[in-house]
């Protein structure tokens, strides 16, 4: 900042635009908070543009759990598509890869199950309530996503189903003619199906964000972009250095995904953030042979979903470091699965890569800083940030404002790992 330049004052400066940073400006101006929602890029075009616009009601199930633990001999033969892993980056975090494996118990799932329970629950009314405020109704699809099995998955859809259940999470379990009359135009190469019927998605998760940051906008909020330098305590506030000027602010929220941790580094938190990285294509449909909704293919690890852009395909996971050379095996080794499913045209657009930001239990950070006041973390979300990112938002704000939040947050407690 050169000399004399004015410093710009908010109540809370959000650092990332994305649909958790974006969420956290939206629900703290609504508390009649001044906020900033500060970003290299524009709102919605780094993690939160690479998914599948799922909003997902069942999703309360981590990533780590026993079933991960009864699969784990077919994907440490590093050729499975559903998950791909750097032998260099496993060696140089061990220690996240033992934590990781060793929340995948029984007694471990459920607390964490319940605890995704209630976030996605508060966030799920949210999205419902602000797409349509935000003039982005249209993007939204009741329809329901599908996972499904090319071979014998009932009692894996059985158990899914019953796991959900227990959460009053509706779902169906469906043959190869109920997945026909569901989706008449694919090919009918699914004999078991799991309908998730509480479930939305959009057609351009971008765009959704987007709309929410102009929303944001449009009731007195402001969005910079610029490069963050650093975070530093200022008298009873923070100061955020920027490549062009710096923010005086009461409270600061990292909402920052992948990037979050090595903003922390320098006020001393070691936050054990991993990456799952993930690649998607877009691809002209065909329009007499519509997708109608999400199909996640559970053999192959990936999802189809009609977007915007055309048929949108989604790799699997790869584990490796955040900015490691792209390496789009995973995606090429898939979208022949998906032809043999949906009829679609020629790729178009580039191919997407992203990084999705996890910790060792697969829940994100959602609370104070351990050691600074005003410092608030809202990262980790993995792969359901895009439907997660409303109620940390709303989390964070109604903790910045002295309130309880919407549901139970001491399981996301930043404190479970940084002292």
């Amino acid at each position: 900042m050169s000399e004399g330049e004015p410093t710009e004052q908010v109540d809370v400066a959000v650092l990332g635009a994305g649909m958790v940073g974006v969420s956290a400006g939206l629900a703290a101006q609504q508390r009649g908070l001044s906020v900033v929602v500060v970003d290299r890029r524009e709102p919605g075009s780094e993690t939160s543009y690479g998914n599948a616009g799922i909003i997902s009601s069942g999703s309360i199930l981590p990533l780590n759990t026993p079933s991960l633990l009864k699969n784990l001999p077919k994907y440490l033969t590093n050729a499975h598509p559903a998950l791909r892993w750097n032998i260099a980056w496993a060696l140089a975090n061990t220690g996240w890869v033992i934590r990781f494996l060793a929340a995948a118990t029984p007694s471990q799932t459920k607390p964490r199950a319940a605890a995704l329970h209630g976030l996605i629950r508060t966030s799920l009314k949210l999205h419902r309530d602000w797409i349509v405020q935000a003039g982005a109704g249209h993007r939204i699809r009741e329809t329901g996503w599908l996972k499904a099995w090319r071979s014998d998955g009932l009692a894996a859809a059985q158990a899914e189903q019953a796991a959900l259940a227990e959460f009053g999470i509706r779902s169906e379990v469906l043959d190869r003619q109920a997945i026909s009359a569901l989706e008449p135009n694919i090919i009918p190469a699914y004999s078991v199906g799991l309908l998730h019927t509480q479930t939305a998605s959009v057609d351009s998760p971008g765009a959704v964000v987007k709309a929410y940051a102009q929303m944001f906008a449009a009731g007195g909020g402001t969005i910079r972009q610029s490069g963050i330098r650093r975070i530093e305590p200022h008298g009873d506030g923070w100061r955020v250095q920027l490549a062009d000027g710096e923010i005086a602010a009461r409270h600061v929220v990292v909402a920052l995904g992948p990037w979050s941790a090595e903003l922390l580094q320098p006020l001393g938190y070691r936050v054990p953030l991993a990456f799952e990285r993930g690649y998607h294509q877009h691809f002209v449909p065909n329009p007499a042979r519509k997708l109608l909704r999400p199909i996640h293919d559970a053999e192959g690890g990936f999802l189809m979903t009609p977007m915007e852009q055309g048929v949108r395909v989604t790799s699997g996971v790869e584990l490796t470091a955040r900015d490691a050379p792209s390496n789009f095996s995973q995606l090429e080794a898939v979208v022949p699965m998906a032809r043999s499913v949906v009829e679609f045209g020629d790729a178009v657009g580039e191919r997407w890569r992203g990084a999705r930001p996890t910790l060792p239990d697969s829940l994100p950070m959602i609370g104070a800083a351990p050691r600074h006041r005003g410092l608030w973390f809202a990262f980790g979300n993995q792969h359901i940030g895009f439907t997660t990112g409303p109620g940390t938002g709303a989390a964070i704000a109604a903790m910045i404002a002295g309130d309880a939040p919407p549901f139970e947050v001491r399981a996301f407690s930043p404190a479970r790992y940084i002292a």
